[in-house]
């Protein structure tokens, strides 16, 4: 496929540069598309904890890296996740793994923030949980529109983030410098 891709645009499949990328190219999109193969409720479960803790715990600034489901090319930015734990806790490691999990699949940015938090509210089953991203498309800074500082914001919420007073804690934090 990647040989034919070469050749349609016009270029020298046999030139030196190009006669081993038809197989790194298959390999970057087996990498880029390897969250098919995971299970994103599994990694939380692989590291629930019972906490008595019932304040909220935000990891935020997480870097996420996917493609574009109509023109397979790269959309990336960061993810801000909160939860507030009702019962139970998870590793820290996880939310962000979670998050590459959804993120490499073929995606749209607002399917991949209700699906980090709906996988989150139905493992955890906590109080709430909170999901914002910020990301740049290169389908709409490469091609398209053209747009080079266009970010694209999507949000979700569960909750206790439902709730004025909560949501806006949320954004206040995740928008602060505290370190």
């Amino acid at each position: 496929m990647y040989k034919n891709i070469i050749s349609d645009v016009g270029e020298n499949q046999s030139r030196e540069g190009l006669l081993k990328t038809p197989v790194r190219a298959a390999k970057a999109m087996q990498y880029l598309t390897q969250g098919y193969d995971l299970n994103p409720a599994e990694i939380l479960k692989s590291a629930m904890f019972k906490e008595d803790y019932s304040q909220m715990v935000i990891v935020k600034d997480i870097e996420v890296y996917s493609l574009c489901e109509h023109h397979l090319l790269p959309f990336f930015g960061k993810v801000h996740i909160a939860y507030i734990p009702n019962g139970h806790i998870v590793g820290l490691s996880k939310l962000p793994r979670v998050v590459d999990a959804f993120a490499r699949r073929l995606q749209v940015q607002e399917r991949l923030t209700n699906e980090i938090r709906d996988c989150i509210q139905d493992t955890l089953n906590p109080m709430g949980v909170a999901v914002v991203m910020e990301c740049s498309h290169l389908c709409m800074q490469m091609r398209g529109v053209q747009k080079q500082n266009s970010v694209t914001t999507t949000s979700a919420f569960t909750g206790e983030f439902l709730k004025e007073t909560t949501r806006a804690e949320f954004i206040s934090l995740i928008s602060s410098v505290l370190h």
